[in-house]
């Protein structure tokens, strides 16, 4: 039998963490390793054989640390290149190994939480233009309409700390403006970036009151755990030991200060390279 491995935990940058907090609330035993490539993000806006080519770089780095599932806590890299390493790399590359994604959990179930049938997405340029998100739901409520707002200032406030100033409320209301004038019957709104939780309290502020803000981490996180659960031949080769390991391909440094935040818990992490 193969050795046990921690699971692995890819992101552009720090947003993955917001990700990988739930996954170790809900699967505490389990280890997990988090990988941060900060040097070439963002990736929300390049091209999609560049997101591809970055992604599996670090899904190739992972296998060879000796991981056998890897979960892409990037909706960028989900929907940009996931569907692409799943059908044509996995199969040659290592075909006993898994990769998974953050779009397909959300999107099984969040016309559950719809009466209007209407559904808004909050996400990057690269994500919105995709179209991963509308093409998704529809396989599974197809009576819902989706409309999507791209927000690409968010994730560079975010990353900077600046949630809380005058220009940063000046995007969020332009943004949610824009989304709601696509839709004005909207009764759902998903965060579909990693990044969008940490401002949370502010996107409220400025939502409809009977509108449903949701986020990723914990959908993914029952979901994983759902697919151990059905899974038991993977489940096996996941180690058990509760441990945390993170690498950034940039300034360990900054990726600890900044990414204490998105995690909620102090980090010390390793560079290396792809």
């Amino acid at each position: 039998m193969q050795e046990a491995a921690p699971i692995g935990v890819f992101d552009s940058g720090y947003g993955g963490l917001t990700v990988l907090k739930e996954l170790v609330a809900q699967l505490p035993e389990y280890d997990f390793m988090y990988l941060g490539d900060n040097a070439r993000a963002p990736y929300g806006t390049r091209s999609f054989e560049t997101v591809y080519q970055y992604t599996l770089d670090a899904v190739k780095w992972f296998f060879a640390q000796g991981c056998h599932l890897v979960m892409l806590a990037c909706n960028t890299a989900s929907a940009k290149a996931l569907r692409s390493i799943q059908q044509n790399d996995l199969p040659t590359l290592a075909p006993d190994k898994r990769v998974l994604g953050v779009i397909r959990p959300s999107t099984e179930i969040i016309g559950q939480y719809s009466e209007t049938n209407e559904i808004g997405i909050l996400a990057t340029k690269g994500t919105v233009a995709s179209n991963s998100y509308p093409i998704e739901i529809e396989k599974f409520f197809p009576a819902i309409t989706v409309y999507q707002e791209a927000c690409p200032m968010w994730v560079p406030i975010i990353e900077n700390n600046e949630m809380d100033n005058v220009g940063t409320h000046h995007f969020i209301k332009k943004n949610l403006h824009h989304l709601f004038q696509k839709g004005d019957n909207i009764d759902v709104v998903l965060l579909a970036c990693t990044h969008y939780p940490l401002m949370r309290k502010q996107i409220e502020e400025y939502l409809p009151v009977a509108v449903k803000l949701l986020s990723q981490g914990e959908i993914v996180a029952r979901s994983l755990a759902d697919y151990l659960k059905r899974h038991p031949e993977m489940d096996e080769k996941c180690r058990k030991t509760g441990q945390l390991t993170f690498f950034t391909t940039d300034a360990t440094e900054d990726f600890d200060e900044k990414g204490s935040a998105f995690f909620g818990q102090a980090l010390a992490s390793q560079h290396v390279s792809l």
